[in-house]
């Protein structure tokens, strides 16, 4: 399957170095994760294989990388192939029931109506065995109105339509070399919460984003402040029920 994402590889591989990405986004997933050792974890949407990465050195046991587009997979399998972890990377999404931990960052702002939001949801749950923890990351129902807002991080976000479940928005990628863009879906939160709750999830909670000590040092605190009172994403966690 063709995706808009088959030619953003070697983009995303270093956006991931971005601060806020290295230094926020990853940093609190980490910690919201927690200990790593011998679980299995399925990285729903895994583009090059950052997380998968970090994972299996955080002591992860099995880890598989899914993502639709060829291209994301293709570059990831190439990175397994040059650095050897023991990553599986797929287009046809595990459902074995039996994953300790489901990952979908920027999986959820896809889904363009609200049954296919359920249904990305329902990934992780076919995928978790009961009780297992999902971790995901959609577009923040509150994030700022000026797409200039962000881009001391290396992105804007446009609204294109009035905000409302399943309105088009575009995030717009502007560091370094790269100017790319990327079609995506607003979904408030009662509707979040809704499709996770109707794909079987149960203990929703939204968590706040972090810097690590690192990213304080080199960036100093005035550099995240506009972004941790109105980040562009949230950060949400959920268990299936048993």
């Amino acid at each position: 399957m063709s995706s808009q994402f088959d030619a953003l590889g070697r983009m995303y591989e270093e956006m991931a170095e971005l601060p806020w990405r290295r230094d926020l986004e990853s940093y609190t997933v980490l910690e919201v994760l927690g200990g790593q050792a011998g679980r299995s974890v399925l990285d729903i949407g895994c583009g090059t294989g950052q997380y998968c990465r970090a994972l299996r050195r955080a002591g992860a046991g099995r880890v598989v990388g899914y993502d639709i587009s060829a291209g994301m997979i293709a570059h990831a399998a190439e990175r397994e192939a040059g650095e050897p972890l023991g990553i599986q990377y797929t287009t046809e999404p595990p459902s074995d029931g039996d994953f300790d931990v489901a990952l979908g960052v920027y999986v959820l702002p896809y889904a363009t109506t609200y049954p296919e939001l359920v249904d990305l949801c329902s990934v992780a749950a076919r995928a978790l065995a009961p009780g297992g923890l999902f971790v995901t990351l959609p577009v923040n129902p509150d994030y700022a109105g000026d797409p200039a807002y962000y881009e001391p991080y290396g992105l804007r976000l446009h609204e294109d339509e009035p905000r409302a479940d399943a309105s088009r928005i575009t995030l717009e990628l502007c560091f370094g070399p790269y100017e790319a863009t990327i079609s995506a879906r607003y979904w408030s939160r009662c509707a979040l919460q809704s499709a996770l709750v109707d794909a079987g999830f149960t203990d929703v909670a939204w968590h706040a984003f972090r810097v690590s000590p690192d990213g304080l040092r080199a960036h100093g605190p005035a550099f995240w402040s506009a972004y941790l009172r109105c980040p562009h994403a949230s950060l949400i966690t959920c268990r299936l029920g048993r």
